[in-house]
């Protein structure tokens, strides 16, 4: 099968090969999906740029953990029903060597839900960390009806999905962002209220929109580098659901005043969430793309080819677009 792989670190277009690589048989429990289209995200830049170090001890590595297809084959204990399913995969290249660059991928079949009726493959390879990520962020502190969040970056990959599954849940959400293209995308995503991030003591701006009240729940785009401003802004027993910090990964914390606030701060990666938020994600994932008022709102900044993936890559690691940048590997 034709796939992408890279057999050493570095950058994009002296790392990724385009060549050929077995296609494997399912074993048991696991489905083959014959791939359309592949999802490029940060950490899959992260990868191949050598984050992992251990990551090629064994071999060349296929990047990309979330994407979509057709069932073609099923392993042992999998219903033959299912071939021929469309599908939708995530955490394709978690733990593992073989991801959804590639014409083919075996995975373990609760790895690969049925993709919503009337959801694109395109749309369908964005759902695994982008959209799985955001519910966690809402949702692992339980229902968000009634709260206000406070999501940062609400024009990112995962801020504006945590955008609409808390405004969707009964959140008054106020988000920040830092021009009005980005603005609007967040009103759009159903914000209330939005504030800009590049403002010294915008968490001041985020009291000013809430009437004076401290806000429940923060999603957090960029822990280190916000955390003094959402200090400012959250009360007492609030929560800090975070998924990022690349401007200051090794944040200093003031933890006596974060003590004496009574603070939970979440660390939310999608491949380590529980296997029952996992579940409930791809459940609520389904109900809300088949809600007759209209899913959830995708944005998809650039398509490559396979043979292009570098260019995908670079896409994603320049960190200025806005919406997912996917793969199109072949007609299913």
């Amino acid at each position: 099968m034709k796939a992408i792989y890279f057999e050493s670190f570095g950058k994009a277009e002296e790392t990724l090969i385009l060549g050929e690589t077995p296609v494997a048989e399912p074993g048991q429990g696991e489905v083959r999906v014959k791939i359309a289209t592949s999802g490029v995200n940060p950490s899959d830049v992260k990868k191949r740029m050598g984050s992992f170090p251990h990551l090629l001890d064994n071999g060349y590595v296929i990047p990309h953990s979330d994407g979509a297809g057709v069932i073609e084959a099923v392993g042992e204990g999998v219903d033959p029903a299912r071939i021929g399913q469309k599908v939708w995969v995530y955490q394709a290249q978690h733990g593992r060597r073989f991801g959804t660059a590639a014409e083919y991928v075996v995975i373990d079949e609760r790895r690969a839900p049925a993709l919503p009726d009337g959801a694109s493959f395109e749309t369908g390879a964005i759902y695994g960390i982008p959209v799985m990520t955001a519910h966690r962020c809402v949702f692992a502190e339980g229902d968000p009806f009634g709260k206000t969040l406070l999501v940062t970056g609400g024009a990112g990959r995962v801020g504006h999905y945590a955008i609409q599954w808390a405004s969707r849940a009964g959140a008054r959400v106020i988000a920040t962002a830092s021009n009005p293209d980005d603005e609007k995308a967040c009103l759009e995503a159903g914000a209330a209220h939005v504030v800009n991030h590049r403002q010294d003591g915008w968490g001041a701006d985020v009291l000013k929109a809430t009437g004076g009240e401290k806000v429940d729940q923060v999603v957090e785009v960029e822990f280190g580098a916000n955390l003094p401003q959402v200090l400012d802004c959250l009360r007492i027993g609030g929560t800090i659901c975070t998924y990022s910090s690349a401007q200051d990964m090794t944040p200093t914390l003031p933890f006596y005043r974060m003590m004496f606030m009574d603070l939970t701060v979440r660390m939310v990666i999608v491949y380590e969430m529980p296997e029952e938020a996992k579940a409930q994600a791809i459940a609520d994932i389904a109900r809300v793309e088949a809600e007759p008022q209209g899913g959830l709102i995708h944005r998809i900044a650039e398509t490559h080819a396979l043979a292009n993936c570098a260019n995908a890559h670079a896409a994603v690691e320049a960190g200025d677009r806005r919406g997912a940048v996917i793969v199109k590997v072949q007609e299913v």
